[in-house]
């Protein structure tokens, strides 16, 4: 039996102030969520817009939900509305068409870059002639915010390139502040760190790490979505 709220209590103890936890509740039932919330937590992932969408409404209404995976331009219309960070813009289309539909419903959409830090090809993120392109485009979006970067380490048991992947994210949110962001004290979020290495994440600067099975027990198996 999984005591979700034990899981919690134990991970809080263990993270340090100045880093927050992103409960990662994707393919968890809402009764599992529920636990999480009455133990004090507020901050949840998803990376599916239509079952974020589906959990927004039966779940309280002040949890604040963040979009952890890829997210499809087809499915923005399905969270935007009270979504309050999307981790993963990976690309400049991706940024424009967030910020249409935050207009349509007059929001600024808070936003973290996509970097691909990870030495695997299938996972998704800007290089840096992509984020350099997109920057240039950022000042004509009044609709979104970018208030920090997001990476992905390699999966491997090899814990010295996943602490070089993270120095290298933390170096370019670091870049992008003093060259973009220095006036922006709302650019200050380093989301990298999941399950099998958020202890690493928070020695490198993580202010969010995304946790699932540390929390709610091994992912249901069968659907198609990033480990965390």
């Amino acid at each position: 039996m999984i005591d979700v709220k034990q899981n919690i209590t134990d991970l809080k103890r263990s993270i340090p102030d100045g880093t927050r936890l992103v409960a990662v509740s994707k393919t968890k039932p809402a009764d599992m969520i529920q636990q999480a919330y009455d133990a004090g937590q507020r901050l949840f992932g998803e990376n599916k817009a239509l079952e974020m969408r589906d959990k927004h409404q039966s779940l309280p209404h002040d949890i604040e939900w963040h979009f952890v995976g890829h997210l499809q331009t087809n499915k923005i219309k399905y969270i935007i509305q009270y979504v309050s960070l999307i981790h993963s813009i990976d690309s400049l289309s991706l940024l424009q068409a967030v910020n249409k539909e935050a207009a349509k419903h007059e929001r600024v959409v808070d936003c973290l870059l996509q970097f691909h830090i990870a030495q695997e090809e299938t996972k998704f993120g800007l290089d840096q002639a992509e984020c350099e392109e997109l920057m240039n485009h950022y000042g004509e979006l009044s609709n979104v915010r970018i208030v920090g970067v997001m990476g992905m380490a390699t999966k491997t048991d090899d814990m010295e390139q996943v602490r070089r992947e993270f120095r290298n994210l933390h170096n370019i949110f670091d870049s992008l502040k003093a060259s973009r962001f220095a006036d922006k004290p709302e650019f200050k979020e380093i989301s990298m760190g999941m399950s099998h290495d958020w202890q690493i994440a928070v020695e490198e600067g993580s202010t969010l790490i995304r946790l699932g099975s540390s929390i709610f027990g091994a992912r249901d198996y069968g659907v198609q979505v990033n480990d965390v």
